[in-house]
C-alpha cells in the first residue's frame, strides 16, 4: 500500500519494533526572505499608477523595465551633453569667424589638447579666455 504525500512516495509498513519507518520532512520555504524581497521592490514602485504600484507581477515588471531605461539613459546622457558642448563651441567659434570643425582641426594641429566640456564652459562663462584660445589657433 502506497501513500503519495507532497510528490514523494513512502511505503506504509505495519509497525513492528524491528522495522523503522522513513519519515518525510515538511517542505521548508523561507517566507521571511521572499516577503522582504517583494516588499523591497513594492516600495521601489511606490508612486506608479494603478497596478504598477499594487500588483506584485506588474510592479516587478515595471521595476525591471525602469532598470533597463536607467541603463540606456546613462549612455544617452553622455551623448546629449557632448552634443550640447559642440553646439556651444560652434556658436562661440562662429562669433570669432570660424566654424566648429575648423576650430577643432586647428586646435589639433596646434597641439592644444583641451576637451569639449572645458571649451564649452570657457565659451559660456569666460568668453575672453575662449577668444584668446581662438586667436592663438588662428596664427
Amino acid at each position: 500500500m502506497y501513500n503519495v504525500q507532497r510528490d514523494k512516495v513512502r511505503r506504509e509498513i505495519p509497525t513492528s519494533p524491528a522495522i523503522k519507518i522513513k519519515k518525510i520532512m515538511p517542505r521548508s520555504v523561507n517566507h521571511v526572505a521572499s516577503r522582504n524581497r517583494r516588499k523591497k521592490i513594492m516600495s521601489l514602485t511606490r508612486g506608479n499608477f494603478g497596478a504598477r504600484a499594487n500588483v506584485w507581477t506588474v510592479a516587478k515588471n515595471t521595476w525591471e523595465k525602469g532598470l533597463t531605461y536607467a541603463f540606456r539613459d546613462r549612455r544617452n546622457k553622455k551623448r546629449n551633453f557632448r552634443a550640447l558642448w559642440i553646439q556651444r563651441i560652434n556658436a562661440a567659434a562662429r562669433l570669432e569667424g570660424m566654424s566648429y570643425s575648423q576650430l577643432m582641426g586647428a586646435l589639433h594641429q596646434a597641439g592644444i589638447e583641451i576637451n569639449r566640456k572645458v571649451l564649452a564652459d570657457l565659451a559660456m562663462n569666460q568668453p575672453e579666455a575662449f577668444k584668446a584660445i581662438v586667436q592663438k589657433v588662428k596664427k
